[in-house]
């Protein structure tokens, strides 16, 4: 039965009624489409996972004949670099230089009171470390990634990775000369076991940067530009020998990308009448070796031990003792036992 109120006053409790009713179906509506929003939120941020998931690689990505891309938000433990025609941005693994302006107040902050400086001496110490970095990647280097996310500002992705330049690990050179700290996002480097030696190792190094008073140390005393009094040896990384000649791999491999080598601005040149040499190995007393200072040649002098294999002993360092040589990656008992008496 209907009503016809027309020109009568409708009752208040019919008016009351329809008011709840359009209440309860608003709400009704409002709590579909927030469902319909969380879900496809939901959806966005699983294929943006799904992404980021795809790229990461459980092996190291090797990209060779790197250059250094001038940008201004380059500084010393992250920046722009090529892989031939690619663009990348690069976030050091396991240090942590100080920041080069006031964008991050509270982290700069935190990095003054590590060095016991003040906040602009801090970012003195930033923009040293920048030009430092700027200067060791002026030639060609070689960056090892997992393409792991490291969070940055810019538009592109950032990725963590080790950086090894003619002098060795350059995260390990900043921190040497009191440029960096040993702080920051942790791996296990290329041809380690573990994260423990590398942390062990950047730790010795940033002592011997606070006993010298360089870098951030010797901020207060104004020795922020001196460098390391005694040469360290940095670490070469070295992937697996087997996955050397591997080009173009499938997407959960050992990539290796390859730029162009750099163009001779003199012409071609003419090589000597190359000699031919013997691959015998010179012969080498026993026990004369020291594991901490031998160089790479003199570790491919003992038998059983090539050019992958003395990287990875020279990456372990420092080593308390020869014996730790085990603690090596791919050196089990044989191998010790063969090469363990040419040490001291």
């Amino acid at each position: 039965m209907q009503h016809n109120w027309r020109g009568c006053k409708r009752p208040d409790s019919i008016v009351m009624s329809d008011t709840i009713y359009i209440c309860r179906s608003a709400a009704g509506q409002f709590t579909k489409l927030r469902q319909k929003i969380g879900l496809l939120a939901f959806v966005i941020g699983c294929a943006a996972q799904v992404d980021v998931g795809a790229r990461e690689s459980k092996d190291w990505i090797v990209l060779e004949n790197c250059r250094l891309i001038s940008n201004p938000a380059n500084d010393g433990d992250s920046f722009h670099a090529s892989a031939g025609a690619r663009e990348y941005i690069f976030r050091l693994y396991m240090v942590d230089a100080p920041e080069t302006d006031e964008m991050n107040p509270a982290r700069l902050i935190e990095q003054a009171k590590y060095f016991a400086i003040t906040v602009p001496q801090a970012i003195e110490v930033g923009q040293a470390a920048k030009d430092f970095t700027r200067q060791k990647l002026s030639e060609p280097f070689t960056v090892f990634t997992h393409m792991s996310d490291a969070m940055g500002r810019s538009r592109l992705e950032r990725f963590y990775a080790f950086v090894q330049t003619k002098d060795g690990d350059l995260g390990e050179q900043l921190v040497r000369n009191g440029l960096a700290r040993n702080y920051g996002f942790k791996a296990v480097p290329p041809g380690l076991r573990n994260s423990r030696l590398e942390l062990e190792k950047l730790q010795q190094f940033e002592n011997q940067a606070r006993q010298e008073r360089i870098g951030g140390w010797g901020a207060n005393v104004g020795r922020l530009n001196p460098r390391a009094q005694m040469p360290a040896g940095f670490s070469v990384f070295a992937a697996e020998k087997n996955a050397r000649s591997r080009i173009s791999p499938p997407a959960n491999a050992f990539r290796r990308i390859s730029a162009p080598p750099l163009p001779n601005p003199l012409g071609p040149t003419i090589s000597p009448v190359e000699v031919p040499k013997s691959h015998a190995k010179e012969k080498i007393e026993l026990g004369r070796i020291d594991i901490n200072t031998a160089t790479e040649k003199e570790l491919k002098m003992i038998p059983g031990v090539g050019q992958v294999m003395a990287s990875r002993i020279i990456a372990a360092r420092p080593f308390r003792s020869a014996d730790d040589l085990k603690k090596v990656n791919r050196i089990g008992d044989k191998k010790y036992a063969k090469i363990r008496p040419y040490f001291q």
